[in-house]
């Protein structure tokens, strides 16, 4: 029998989320900042230093998942807490890290605490607010995101200009320390029912199989993805993935219920969001290139210009969230899918003559079809999973979004070298950032163009849902709530 939940301290229970969500978020753009500066502070190369970054993603992506699990077995809040505080840890010990390579490794610490508040933040949230109000509950989070995203870079120039890369890291104690406290006081401690095993041939192949994927990922985006070792690691990815699938379907209680994958809503919504996340974190990978090398913007320019798209989800992911729980989040989405097309045909037309005004009219209607999109389409997602697997609905959740940024840079990355070496004939791929600048945009114009065409792809998908469920043959317009969450 499950518990029932008090949603009188539904905003409480936001307060403590909210920190780790803004935690988690402005600690990966905050280091990113810093990455030059590691170079030179630790007198190593760039191959090395990125691994700052990479270790932290490969540790959160493969963890997330197995994570959420846990968190449905023996309860979301000691597993949230304890993330909570293995992080605020894991930061202070990477602000003393006396070699990258004690960074590289206390980055993983860290990354496992993080992983614990990335994968149950959306869960706890969804199980704090009544169905009515989901949709608005998750929009707030997403503006959170938008929060940490844009300040991120800014906080982490200041604390380098004025003290010490260090700080990027200690910075985190105080509102670690606040948000743990917050957690233990508001966070409901709700047990599940019964007795529950995990599922660790399952997690052991599925951590393999992402493993794989992540490193084919990375390591094509520097040596090509037709290399012997990218297709082979890829092999691999395949290889576990199957194993993982066989697992699951004889499980008697696997990591992922296969059977929510049954439901039309939860699907569609699952690989839009994957979609979405590919172009968006691709976008934002290239045009620190276009930005400084093409038009001639200082690093300050370039950064406020790139926090566009990051402000306008901001601002419409709430309103969006909230229109979604009255009008249905299936409408929503496809909006906010042909604002996001239409966006990316604007920036497709990126020339070596746009100006400030000209980036920012192209990229405004992403970031507003990012956030009008995102809040729903998670809604959605979360709606149709029963509560005793909200922590794997949430983990999938978070894992389409890390797996899709990783994606987008490496493919979208790889693409614009190759079209760019292909203007230029030169196979080697070599000179893509010295190469002129109009060769440089028309291999940006193809690339977004491809991207245009997935965009495409998501909306066609979005539609195809949205008029399933209007010919009564798919999920009603409020995701139905199974008889375990009511």
């Amino acid at each position: 029998m499950q518990q029932p939940v008090d949603y009188s301290r539904k905003w409480h229970v936001m307060a403590a989320v909210v920190m780790g969500v803004f935690l988690s978020t402005i600690d990966g753009s905050i280091v990113n900042v810093a990455l030059p500066t590691l170079v030179r502070g630790f007198q190593t190369e760039f191959a090395v230093v990125q691994w700052v970054v990479l270790a932290y993603l490969l540790t959160v992506t493969t963890l997330m998942l197995s994570v959420g699990r846990l968190g449905d077995m023996i309860g979301k809040k000691p597993v949230y807490a304890t993330g909570f505080i293995i992080f605020t840890v894991g930061s202070v010990l990477c602000g003393l890290a006396p070699t990258i390579y004690w960074l590289i490794g206390l980055r993983v610490l860290q990354a496992i605490g993080a992983s614990m508040m990335m994968a149950l933040g959306t869960a706890i949230v969804t199980e704090a607010f009544p169905p009515s109000e989901r949709g608005t509950a998750l929009g707030i989070i997403g503006s959170m995101v938008s929060v940490g995203i844009v300040a991120g870079p800014v906080l982490g120039g200041i604390l380098i200009s004025s003290l010490s890369w260090h700080w990027i890291f200690f910075v985190n104690l105080p509102i670690g320390v606040i948000g743990s406290l917050m957690v233990s006081r508001f966070v409901p401690d709700l047990k599940p029912a019964g007795v529950q095993r995990f599922d660790f041939p399952g997690a052991a192949t599925l951590f393999a199989s992402l493993m794989a994927l992540l490193q084919a990922l990375t390591l094509g985006q520097r040596v090509g993805f037709t290399q012997t070792s990218v297709l082979l690691l890829f092999a691999t990815w395949l290889f576990f993935l199957a194993i993982f699938l066989a697992v699951e379907l004889k499980s008697n209680q696997p990591m992922i219920d296969l059977s929510l994958f049954q439901n039309r809503l939860f699907s569609i919504n699952l690989v839009t969001g994957f979609i979405t996340f590919i172009a968006v974190a691709g976008t934002i990978i290239l045009m620190p290139f276009y930005l400084e090398n093409v038009l001639g913007y200082d690093p300050r320019s370039v950064g406020f210009l790139l926090a566009v798209v990051p402000v306008a989800m901001g601002i419409t992911a709430p309103i969006a969230g909230s229109l979604s729980d009255r009008l249905g989040t299936r409408p929503i989405t496809v909006i906010g899918l042909v604002v996001l097309l239409v966006g990316y045909y604007f920036v497709s037309t990126l020339s070596t003559q746009t100006d400030a005004l000209g980036y920012v009219v192209r990229f405004l209607p992403i970031g507003v079809g990012m956030g009008i999109f995102q809040s729903p389409n998670n809604s959605a997602i979360m709606g149709t999973a029963p509560r005793t697997r909200l922590g794997v609905a949430s983990g999938l959740l978070s894992i389409t979004r890390t797996l899709g940024q990783t994606t987008g840079v490496a493919t979208l990355g790889a693409l614009w070298a190759s079209r760019v070496a292909y203007r230029l004939g030169d196979t080697s791929q070599q000179g893509t950032i010295v190469a002129p600048a109009a060769t440089q945009v028309a291999g940006l114009q193809d690339t977004f163009v491809a991207v245009v065409i997935l965009i495409g792809l998501a909306l066609a998908l979005g539609i195809w849902g949205l008029a399933q469920e209007w010919w009564g043959r798919g999920v009603p317009k409020l995701a139905v709530e199974s008889p375990e969450r009511q």
